[in-house]
């Protein structure tokens, strides 16, 4: 059935009480759209859409007789008032009068309103006179721009024209005016999704480069122009005809898949969501697989990129002619360039002739600390240039590559020039490798960008070393002093390059980095720094959170890997960078403590010739004395310290700061000798910058780190460290550092409190469960996660186990559960977080106080993985 079929169904409709009548009208039109999704161009789609809504509202507002109300206007706004409309979109109306409506009419337009609601249709409504339209204009940014794109559907057309000649008076909103509006509103947009367009759960419509970006354009210029359908901004100078023609090629890519998403979800969903993802795929054509989806996610964020360079380069042009602005300071750069305004302004009508001209334009920006940006010729010229010479640098130009290590070694560079070269494709021809990461996705919730938007982050974190003095101070004197920046940079450029192709990217990522050395004449020696740190890019992130950095052999073995001191600090400064452009949520404290400490005690290990035993000794001895004078200081006497310390072996005082040694024997000193049912349970956020420090001391019981983990994750809570020991004298001495549910110390002291009471509650009662009802989020349950179990021997008497794992709520009081139930103690817990994957290592010895047995081990990981792939359930633990 076409539209013109369905519209005369509807127009057959005698009675509005008929809702079946209507419903089925409304249905068959989604059954069409559905149908003609791969038949019909969704411009042609989305026009239909709206001309169907068009003719189901008019019928209703004639069979209400609302049509003889003499001033009285049904209009289409927003979205719905440009004539396009998506499946699940609003229907914005303004229901306009001249005057006060009165009580027989307002009870007809309700039941027009209700009848669409009936039929379930998404309406936006508002009922107002002329006046209070205009004055609610005036004040409000998003009605006046509802009014820019208003039509009338049916009713009075004077009152309706009465309406648009004041909106578009500068007395409501001048051009001036509204442009400053939408762009403040545009920049903040932005700065919600990070300022990127490469988000891995992007909005269709909201993003950076998407649907918005494309109507703010239009809204200005129809604004400024009073009219407009695209073609008059080629007429007024500011697009060409190829680049008028690529906005609507984007604009009906991103219909495409905005109107699949629609028809997925069932309703008015813009977020290209996981759950999404392959259903929208399929739809579209790619097909159903994890490589399709990437594919549809490449595309995709290839428009969003040309979206983007269009919306800035129009956006620039506006600002010129709508806020008449004259050009007040011109600096020449060169012969071919000039600084007007702080913005570069090529002085030719053509100033790329060659990929030469593009590395020596990106030199001189790096060379200029006042150039804010580039002008909107300036962009233009740019974006044909990488057209013309897409490729032609890498292979075929030694003095392309001369140019591209010249700017490799001017940190300046990594300002400005890098961005350019990031947003505007240049790096995508210049680097082959680079291009078959762009746009590319990471399926889980620990990437928060595509592989080469984090690439991007993290160089730009290696430059913020040059200036974050106060932020990250051994980062800033780490790359103050090492004479040759390149080495950092191009590392940095590389770390992942070789994602998505199988196997090990850190190795693949090496071998591409050596070729790359090899054809820009870089040294030997300086190539093996490059490579190995690429190679290794992982080693510091995983040993401080995945092993136990106390261990005199750990510590051994990292820095006979890291083999220098120069390796130490360049891996620091790349780690830390790492991890911040991984996910904006993911650096904390405890992570930054983490990689401090075993940078400090890999860099104690080189200075005693790798004698680490030597190295944690002379560390017990220390922290001894100091805490000692942090106890006098509070009264504490040394022989009132050593009822405590006499309990706890050297490698308590290997593993614990000065300050905490001293917080824990102040509080066990002064709670005196404990009943065997008493529980010490206190907390503090003075002892560690990691987090908030819990501190548990009583007779030794089964499953207390079980029912603890429980009673926190239960309070979107979790643990990230966990030292825990039973004395001679049959004590538990538990330390754990917890973190709130955005990874940060948990500062309202009156939480703590209540956190405090929880856990001494839980552990007062009998037995050993407790109901933990937190459920699982919706992005947990589209993610698979096997569960991994592996051993490593780590001494005689302790074995260590990595767990991977779906991070599901009471992981970790099923796992305390285990060990109680296969009589093994845990010693040491160390959580980490990563995205949807909990990746923890327990420290364990047997009943015997040894290390586990082969069969011991595998009938522990035998029963981890049973427990933890077992269905989600209502968790009592």
């Amino acid at each position: 059935m076409s539209v013109q079929d369905q519209i005369q169904q509807l127009q057959s409709i005698k009675d509005v009480t008929d809702i079946a009548a209507f419903k089925s009208a409304v249905k068959s039109n989604y059954t069409w759209l559905t149908n003609s999704f791969n038949k019909e161009l969704v411009d042609n789609l989305v026009v239909a859409r709206s001309d169907f809504t068009d003719a189901l509202l008019c019928h209703a507002w004639q069979l209400l007789e609302l049509n003889k109300e003499p001033t009285l206007s049904l209009c289409a706004v927003g979205g719905y008032g440009r004539g396009q409309l998506q499946p699940y979109s609003d229907i914005d109306l303004l229901i306009l009068s001249d005057k006060k409506i009165n009580p027989s009419v307002e009870e007809r337009l309700g039941t027009f309103i209700t009848l669409l609601w009936d039929v379930k249709l998404e309406i936006g409504q508002s009922v107002r006179t002329v006046k209070e339209t205009i004055q609610l204009a005036k004040s409000d940014i998003t009605i006046a721009t509802n009014l820019v794109e208003a039509r009338i559907l049916c009713g009075c057309e004077d009152t309706f024209q009465q309406l648009i000649d004041k909106v578009n008076s500068p007395k409501v909103w001048s051009s001036k005016e509204f442009f400053l509006a939408k762009l403040e509103e545009q920049q903040r947009r932005h700065h919600k999704f990070n300022d990127t367009s490469y988000n891995l759960e992007p909005n269709v419509k909201e993003n950076p480069g998407c649907l918005r970006d494309i109507q703010s354009l239009g809204w200005v210029a129809k604004k400024h122009f009073q009219e407009y359908d695209g073609l008059t901004l080629i007429g007024h100078g500011y697009f060409t005809e190829i680049e008028h023609a690529e906005l609507i090629e984007c604009r009906s890519d991103l219909w495409k898949i905005r109107f699949a998403l629609h028809l997925i979800s069932g309703r008015s969903e813009n977020r290209l969501l996981f759950d999404y993802q392959t259903d929208v795929a399929q739809l579209l054509g790619y097909g159903d697989g994890k490589a399709d989806v990437e594919r549809m996610m490449k595309a995709f964020f290839r428009i969003v990129r040309r979206v983007s360079e269009l919306n800035s380069m129009l956006l620039l042009r506006f600002k010129d002619d709508v806020l008449e602005q004259k050009v007040k300071t011109v600096i020449p750069l060169n012969h071919k360039f000039d600084l007007k305004d702080g913005l570069v302004s090529p002085s030719q009508a053509e100033t790329f002739h060659s990929p030469v001209d593009i590395l020596d334009f990106l030199s001189l920006i790096s060379q200029h600390d006042n150039v804010q940006g580039l002008d909107a010729d300036c962009i233009r010229q740019l974006r044909n240039a990488r057209r013309r010479f897409q490729h032609q640098y890498y292979h075929d130009r030694q003095d392309c590559r001369d140019r591209f290590i010249a700017l490799m070694k001017q940190p300046e560079f990594f300002n400005l020039g890098w961005d350019i070269m990031y947003k505007y494709g240049i790096l995508q021809s210049y680097l082959p490798e680079w291009d078959k990461i762009v746009g590319m996705m990471q399926f889980d919730l620990f990437h928060a960008y595509t592989v080469d938007e984090h690439t991007h982050r993290l160089v730009k974190y290696v430059y913020s070393y040059y200036h974050s003095v106060d932020k990250f101070p051994r980062c800033h004197r780490i790359v103050k002093n090492f004479d040759k920046p390149e080495l950092l940079f191009i590392a940095a450029i590389f770390h992942d390059i070789a994602k998505g192709r199988g196997g090990d990217h850190s190795t693949l990522g090496a071998v591409d980095v050596r070729n790359f050395c090899e054809l820009h004449n870089i040294s030997e020696a300086d190539t093996n720094t490059i490579a190995w740190l690429v190679e290794h890019h992982l080693l510091m992130s995983v040993v401080a959170q995945r092993r136990d950095i106390y261990d005199a052999d750990v510590i051994n073995q990292f820095a006979t890997t890291v083999k220098s001191h120069e390796n130490l600090n360049l891996l620091y400064a790349l780690t830390l960078a790492d991890i911040r452009a991984t996910n904006d949520n993911l650096w904390n404290d405890w992570k930054a403590s983490l990689l401090r400490e075993l940078y400090l005690l890999t860099q104690q290990a080189f200075d005693n010739g790798l004698e680490c035993q030597v190295t944690l000794e002379q560390r017990v001895a220390q922290h001894k004395t100091d805490a000692m004078a942090l106890l006098a200081e509070k009264g504490i006497s040394e022989a009132q310290a050593m009822l405590f310390w006499q309990q706890m072996g050297k490698d308590y005082f290997i593993r614990f700061k000065p300050i905490q040694i001293a917080w824990h024997t102040q509080t066990i000193v002064t709670a005196g000798t404990l009943a065997p049912e008493e529980i010490l349970v206190s907390a503090s956020n003075s002892t560690s910058k990691a987090g908030t420090e819990l501190l548990i001391y009583c007779s030794d019981r089964p499953a207390l780190f079980a029912q603890i983990a429980s009673v926190l994750d239960s309070r979107n809570c979790s643990i990230h460290d966990a030292q825990i020991t039973v004395t001679e004298q049959g004590n538990v001495f538990d330390s754990m550092i917890i973190l709130d549910q955005d990874s940060q110390r948990i500062d309202s002291e009156l939480h703590i409190n209540k956190l405090v009471d929880a856990v001494r509650s839980q552990l007062m009662k009998p037995g050993r469960s407790h109901a933990n009802k937190r459920k699982m989020s919706r992005q947990m349950k589209q993610l698979d996660v096997k569960t991994k179990v592996r051993f490593y021997s780590s001494t005689e008497y302790t074995t260590l186990v990595e767990l991977e794992a779906l991070d599901a709520p009471g992981l970790l009081a099923k796992i305390g559960h285990l060990f109680v139930d296969l009589n093994l103690t845990l010693k040491l817990a160390k959580i980490s977080t990563i995205g949807e994957r909990a990746e923890d290592v327990f420290i364990v010895s047997n009943e015997e106080g040894k290390a586990l047995t082969q069969d011991q081990e595998i009938t522990l990981k035998r029963q981890i993985t049973l427990k933890l792939d077992q269905p989600e359930a209502n968790l009592a633990i």
